[in-house]
C-alpha cells in the first residue's frame, strides 16, 4: 500500500508540473531565415491534428514564450497547430512588430511578408489545410491583426485581435477583401484607449477609437445585420456586438465575413480572461469560420 501511495503521489506531482508548464516547455522552438535575418518561433502540435493553424503574436516588449498556455489546451480540443513567433527589436531596442509607431521610424523589418512566409511554411511542414490559418495578437500584436486584415485578408480564415488598434497611418491602406474578424477590448484600457488617441498624446501615434476601427472592418466585410449579445460570465460586463450578413471571404469563395466585437465594460489592457471565458469564444470563432 505504501508503494502504491508513493506512486500515486508521484503521478499527481507530475501532473501538477505539466499543468504549470509554459510555452517554452510545451512547444518546440524553431526558426527560419527571412530576408537575411533568422526569425525564431515556438510551435505546438497536438496529438490529433485537424489541419488548422493559429498564429499568435505577443505585445510590445513581449516574448514568444510568454504566450497564453490556455491556447494550447484549445489546440488540443480543436486539433490545431499553434505558433508563437518572436518579434525583432525596434530602434529603441524593444521587441515588437513593425506597425508604424513613431518609435519604429527607420525600422525596415517586413513583418507582413514574414507572417505569410511563416504561415505557408508551417502549412507545408505539418500538412495543414491551406485555407484554415487563423491569426491573432495582443496589443502591438493586435495592431498587426488590423494591418494583416488590410493587406493579406485571403491568407486567413479569420483574425482575432486582443486590445488592438488601427493607427491613423493605416487608414490610407484600403481593405483588399473581406475576412472574419474578432476584437476583444476593455473600455478602461489605459494603453490602447477605447476612445482612441487622435492627438497622439501617449506616443504610439494617432489612432482610431475602437468602435471606429471595427466599423472599417464591418464596412469592408459588407455586413448588413447586427445583434447585441450579453456574454457576461461573473466578471465585468461583456457585450458581444455581432455584425453579420457580410460578403463571402477569400475573394467570394469563403464564409460570410462577420465581425465580433467584445466590449468589456471597465476592462483593462489584457486578454480579459479574468472577466469571461475568452478562450472558449476564440474557439467558437475558429469553429464557426474554419473550413
Amino acid at each position: 500500500m505504501k508503494r502504491i501511495g508513493i506512486l500515486l503521489m508521484g503521478l499527481l506531482l507530475a501532473a501538477g508540473v505539466a499543468a504549470g508548464q509554459g510555452i517554452a516547455e510545451r512547444c518546440v522552438r524553431d526558426s527560419l531565415m527571412h530576408q537575411g535575418v533568422m526569425r525564431s518561433y515556438y510551435v505546438y502540435v497536438p496529438e490529433q491534428v485537424e489541419g488548422t493553424l493559429l498564429v499568435v503574436l505577443h505585445g510590445y516588449t513581449g516574448r514568444a514564450e510568454g504566450g497564453k498556455v490556455q491556447l494550447l489546451d484549445l489546440a488540443d480540443e480543436l486539433g490545431m497547430v499553434v505558433c508563437f513567433p518572436q518579434g525583432l527589436r525596434d530602434p529603441k531596442g524593444k521587441t515588437s512588430w513593425n506597425v508604424g509607431y513613431p518609435s519604429q521610424e527607420g525600422m525596415e523589418v517586413d513583418d507582413i511578408d514574414f507572417m505569410e512566409v511563416l504561415v505557408r511554411g508551417l502549412q507545408e511542414r505539418y500538412g495543414l489545410d491551406g485555407k484554415n490559418a487563423f491569426f491573432s495578437g495582443m496589443s502591438n500584436g493586435g495592431e498587426m491583426c488590423y494591418l494583416m486584415a488590410r493587406r493579406k485578408p485571403d491568407l486567413f480564415a479569420g483574425i482575432i485581435s486582443i486590445a488592438g488598434l488601427t493607427l491613423a497611418s493605416m487608414e490610407p491602406l484600403r481593405y483588399e477583401g473581406a475576412v472574419p474578424f474578432m476584437e476583444v477590448h476593455g473600455t478602461r484600457d489605459t494603453t490602447s484607449y477605447w476612445n482612441g488617441d487622435y492627438d497622439n498624446r501617449y506616443g504610439w501615434g494617432a489612432y482610431l477609437a475602437v468602435p471606429a476601427a471595427v466599423g472599417y472592418v464591418v464596412d469592408a466585410n459588407g455586413c448588413t445585420g447586427y445583434r447585441r449579445e450579453d456574454c457576461t460570465a461573473g466578471g465585468k460586463p461583456v457585450t458581444r456586438h455581432r455584425y453579420y450578413g457580410g460578403a463571402p471571404a477569400r475573394g467570394g469563395q469563403g464564409h460570410g465575413a462577420e465581425v465580433w466585437l467584445y466590449e468589456v465594460t471597465g476592462g483593462g489592457h489584457n486578454w480579459a480572461d479574468g472577466e469571461f471565458d475568452v478562450y472558449a469564444e476564440i474557439g467558437r470563432f475558429i469553429e464557426r469560420f474554419r473550413y
